[in-house]
């Protein structure tokens, strides 16, 4: 069963994760209470939206149940939902640290930027664990002008040009816009590639990779042109979230024993998977970490980076 994990949904329509009705509390008993979206937007404070975002990141039941009565006595009209998110997630880190490192997928991965390199480095790396061979940020020449390429794949008769559309702030979507402009760029290259000697028996492809989510305009151009879009929530079976938790490649931004201060030190000396920490303990001793700092890092890794 594939899960949307990370930060609780937006409170957008509900998605088919498993859970037992019978335990949810009845509609009719809810408060009506408005909150504000991150998009401006206000709705209906939904439990049963908190508790399936608990669920998809296999909380346990007992943690599900007092996060949800404890965050729904507290919470009034007008909360926005991000201070909801905050408020579940640091109950759900006294009870399970783990699993509320992979609540705050989301958020992690917004943590990556400014730029968008941090972000086109971890889709390379998706790519590479599904066993593409993968170039980031190359230029490559079009039929009428060059372009700098976000993340280029090839396997066997496959070969991908990749575009990463990256946003750190909540509420942006992806809109037709860039998919339109994503499948202008790919004309262009797509028409050189095919006059290479060795590209005639290639399939071409392009895919937009978003960490947001995309507008139903957005998905609806590229099933029509054949373009493969993924987004936070898209497709249902093979999401952003769903391909970092299968392939156990969660950015150090997700670590909650390393301050903003050391991760951005670690991003600045180009690491961004929790697996590159691991490999690289020398740039932690760098960095004034002790021994035994450094065994709580590792097994906080160790911990989070297991496939589920």
């Amino acid at each position: 069963m594939h899960c949307r994990l990370g930060e609780p949904q937006r409170w957008s329509q509900p998605k088919p994760c498993a859970m037992n009705d019978s335990k949810n509390m009845n509609l009719s008993q809810q408060k009506e209470i408005l909150i504000e979206k991150a998009s401006g937007e206000t709705e209906l404070f939904s439990e049963i939206k908190l508790r399936r975002s608990l669920e998809c990141v296999k909380a346990a039941p007992e943690s599900i149940n007092k996060i949800v009565d404890h965050v729904s006595k507290e919470i009034k009209s007008g909360a926005k939902t991000q201070q909801i998110y905050k408020h579940a997630f640091l109950l759900l880190r006294k009870l399970e640290q783990p699993v509320a490192e992979r609540y705050s997928l989301k958020r992690a991965i917004m943590e990556l930027g400014p730029t968008g390199h941090p972000f086109e480095k971890l889709v390379g790396e998706i790519l590479k664990s599904e066993g593409f061979s993968v170039g980031v940020g190359k230029i490559v020449q079009g039929s009428c002008v060059s372009h700098e390429i976000d993340v280029i794949a090839e396997k066997d008769n496959r070969h991908i040009m990749v575009e990463c559309k990256f946003h750190n702030q909540q509420g942006v979507k992806s809109d037709v816009k860039v998919a339109l402009y994503v499948q202008a760029r790919f004309e262009d290259v797509q028409k050189q590639w095919q006059k290479q000697p060795d590209h005639g028996h290639k399939f071409h492809e392009v895919w937009l990779i978003t960490n947001t989510k995309l507008t139903s305009d957005a998905i609806r151009y590229a099933k029509c042109v054949g373009m493969k879009a993924i987004g936070w929530n898209y497709p249902p079976n093979g999401s952003l979230q769903n391909l970092i938790e299968n392939a156990g490649l969660h950015p150090l931004t997700c670590l909650t024993t390393l301050s903003s201060a050391h991760k951005r030190l670690l991003l600045d000396r180009g690491l961004v998977l929790c697996k590159e920490i691991l490999e690289n303990k020398n740039l932690l001793q760098g960095i004034g970490f002790n021994e035994s700092k450094i065994k709580q890092i590792e097994q906080e890794i160790n911990n989070l980076c297991r496939t589920i």
